[in-house]
C-alpha cells in the first residue's frame, strides 16, 4: 500500500495572516507537520499541498515535495478539502505516481507528533474495511447545552431527555459522550476520494487525539496559548 501525506497550506488566512509559515519555537508551523510525517517513516512521498511560491521554499527546506501548485480556484477560504485533494491525487497519477492512502496533516496542529501519526497508521492498517480515520476528542462544551435562537426565543439543539430531565438542564457527567473532530489528522483511501467522492466517506475510524496533539491554531488567541504550552513545557513540538 503506497502512502501519501499531504500538507495543506494556503496562503490567504485571515485570522492569523500567513499562519501556515508564522515562527513558533523558532521554526514555521509547516515545519513541524512536514518533519512528524518524515520522520514517522509511514509514507513513501510527503507534499505540501500549497498555492504559494513562497510556501513551496520554506516546505523545500524542511523536506517537503512540491511538485506543483494549486491553482487559486481550489484554495480560498470556502474550498472544500475534497477539490484538492482529488485534484493532488489526479495530478500526481497522471505523472505515474498513484497511492493507495493519502492523508491529511495541518500545520496548523503543531504538537502532532510522528509517533502520533505511527498509533493511528496502526489503528488504520488493523481495520482496513474502513474509508477513513479521522482524529477527535472529547467534547468540552457540550451539544446538548446547545440553543438555536428565532424570533427572539430559544429551543435547544437538542432535544433529548434523561428521563423527565431535558439534556440542557443535566450535568455535564451525566450526558452521553460526544466527540469533536480536530483538525491534527486524517487517513482514508484513495478511492474514497476519487470513486466516493469525499475525504471521509461512510466507515470512519475515530482516532483520539492524547494530551496537545489535536490543539488547532486558528485564532491569535490559540497562538498565545500555544506559545505559553512550549514555554512551560507542557506541550511538545517535533524535533525539527
Amino acid at each position: 500500500m503506497k502512502k501519501v501525506a499531504f500538507i495543506p497550506a494556503r496562503s490567504g488566512s485571515k485570522r492569523i495572516p500567513h499562519k501556515n509559515i508564522k515562527n513558533l519555537g523558532g521554526h514555521p508551523m509547516l515545519a513541524y507537520s512536514i518533519r512528524s510525517a518524515i520522520d514517522s517513516k509511514i509514507f513513501e512521498s510527503v507534499i505540501c499541498a500549497t498555492d504559494s511560491e513562497e510556501y513551496a521554499e520554506v516546505a523545500v527546506k524542511y523536506g517537503a515535495e512540491v511538485p506543483f501548485l494549486r491553482s487559486q480556484t481550489i484554495s480560498d477560504d470556502k474550498s472544500p478539502d475534497i477539490e484538492w485533494v482529488t485534484w493532488m491525487l489526479t495530478e500526481l497519477a497522471n505523472k505515474g505516481r498513484s497511492y493507495d492512502i493519502f492523508s491529511i496533516l495541518r500545520p496548523t496542529s503543531p504538537f502532532r507528533l510522528p509517533q502520533t501519526i505511527q498509533r493511528a497508521w496502526a489503528l488504520f492498517e488493523a481495520n482496513q474495511s474502513a474509508d477513513s480515520l479521522r482524529a477527535v476528542e472529547k467534547c468540552r462544551q457540550h451539544p446538548g447545552k446547545m440553543w438555536v435562537v428565532s424570533d427572539q426565543r430559544m429551543l435547544p439543539l437538542m432535544p433529548f431527555k434523561i428521563g423527565s430531565t431535558p439534556w440542557h438542564s443535566s450535568q455535564y457527567a451525566a450526558l452521553p459522550e460526544v466527540y469533536v473532530q480536530d483538525a491534527s489528522l486524517e487517513l482514508a483511501w484513495a478511492k474514497t476520494a476519487l470513486v466516493k467522492k469525499s475525504i471521509a466517506g461512510e466507515s470512519i475510524i475515530p482516532f483520539v487525539s492524547q494530551g496537545y496533539e489535536g490543539f488547532d491554531i486558528n485564532e491569535i488567541e490559540d497562538f498565545w496559548v500555544a506559545e505559553k504550552l512550549i514555554e512551560n513545557k507542557l506541550a511538545v513540538l517535533p524535533k525539527v
